[in-house]
């Protein structure tokens, strides 16, 4: 590669501005924009050259920023691939399309690069995750997963197959490919498919559980904490008949969830702004009892998620694990008078921290009169997709 080492100068001197202050996609967009110099070629090996670095968390730290990213570009790509020319023949040598062997080449040349370094809050983590693999995960870009809506399965196939995309049918409706592929102008994003993670999906398999009420009249559900609307979607497609409520506590993001529904064929439901965090009242359209269903995807580290956003891994701060565990318990005690007696309480996180996850449910089911009926961790870390934790209650 010509201009490997330029590329190399310029994800330097990106790392070094990056401050963690907003997502490091936002801030790519926001500095290419303000250098026009570099074309679309440019813009996609430095990106790579810095997400590689940010998926090392800390483990690199000792290092010079040249150092990092050449071991890090090793660790994370199964092959050298046009970056051959930054390395020396033993390097190379040990190249190897199994990872655990360049990550033993790596430890050997560098003893300090460990799974704890990489991800250094083992302390916080569910009991059940394998630390080992979920830390060493983080090296490895996830898929994208779509997820085919009811009905849509055989046209989505044959669209990817026209359009000659690798992909993999997992269950029914579930279609992992290749993170970066463009499925625009290939399906109708939100109407035929939806772009969710494999992991988010099998929340669909918990309110399947639920189904059980939709033999009767039509089920009132309020996704309190609606953000993308991919739930709210979810539920619609395994609940089928349902008084749909979302909430969130941004204006922004209810006027984007209009566009998603409109494409969605989502038409009829309510909507309003709220901090559930404060107790909720009359003036915040709710009133007790009156949901058959209350789904919280709750505001959380994003822990789970860190392989999408490896800039995580280095500048979160583990004094918020704390904070967001205070905050849970704000909203979970607020939006629990809004369920129906004999209704349901969805909690979800994209976090693998005991205290976001198993610690509320304790919490819940300590200091309210709500029954635990099912709880799991979806451990995403070994599909190359993202862990999240549910709990199901009951009135």
């Amino acid at each position: 590669m010509k201009y490997a080492e330029n590329y190399i100068r310029s994800s330097i001197a990106i790392i070094g501005l990056y401050q963690g202050d907003m997502s490091f996609a936002v801030f790519l967009k926001n500095y290419f924009a303000a250098n026009k110099k570099f074309g679309s070629k440019d813009r996609k090996y430095i990106s790579q050259l810095c997400y590689n670095y940010f998926r090392l968390g800390h483990a690199a730290d000792h290092l010079s920023k040249e150092v990092a990213i050449k071991t890090a570009l090793f660790l994370c790509n199964d092959s050298a691939g046009e970056w051959e020319i930054l390395f020396d023949n033993s390097w190379l040598k040990n190249w190897s399309d199994n990872f655990m062997k360049r990550f033993a080449f790596v430890q050997k040349n560098f003893p300090s690069v460990s799974s704890k370094s990489i991800f250094p809050f083992h302390q916080y983590l569910s009991k059940e995750i394998d630390q080992e693999i979920f830390s060493l995960s983080h090296c490895i870009q996830p898929d994208l997963f779509i997820r085919v809506r009811p009905f849509h399965t055989n046209a989505v196939l044959t669209a990817l197959q026209n359009a000659q995309f690798p992909y993999q049918l997992i269950g029914d409706d579930s279609i992992s490919l290749p993170n970066g592929t463009k499925l625009e102008g290939i399906v109708a994003i939100d109407q035929q498919v939806v772009i969710q993670d494999l992991s988010s999906q099998k929340v669909g398999e918990v309110i399947t559980s639920i189904k059980p009420l939709s033999r009767s009249n039509t089920i009132s559900v309020w996704d309190c904490c609606a953000a993308s609307g991919g739930k709210s979607i979810l539920a619609t497609d395994v609940l089928e008949n349902i008084e749909l409520t979302v909430s969130d506590i941004r204006e922004s993001i209810l006027h984007n969830l209009k566009a998603r529904f409109s494409r969605a064929g989502i038409k009829k439901y309510h909507s309003f702004v709220v901090d559930l965090a404060k107790q909720l009242t009359h003036q915040n359209s709710l009133s007790k009892n009156q949901y058959d269903i209350v789904i919280c995807d709750a505001p959380c580290s994003g822990s789970g998620t860190w392989g999408r956003t490896p800039e995580q891994l280095h500048f979160f701060n583990e004094k918020s694990i704390d904070q967001f565990h205070q905050l849970q318990q704000k909203l979970v005690t607020n939006i629990i008078p809004a369920v129906k007696k004999g209704g349901y309480l969805l909690y979800i996180t994209c976090s693998v921290f005991e205290k976001e996850n198993e610690s509320i449910s304790r919490f819940i089911q300590a200091n309210t009169a709500f029954q635990l009926i099912e709880q799991k961790l979806i451990k995403g870390y070994t599909h190359k997709a993202d862990t999240m934790f549910v709990a199901l209650f009951q009135h």
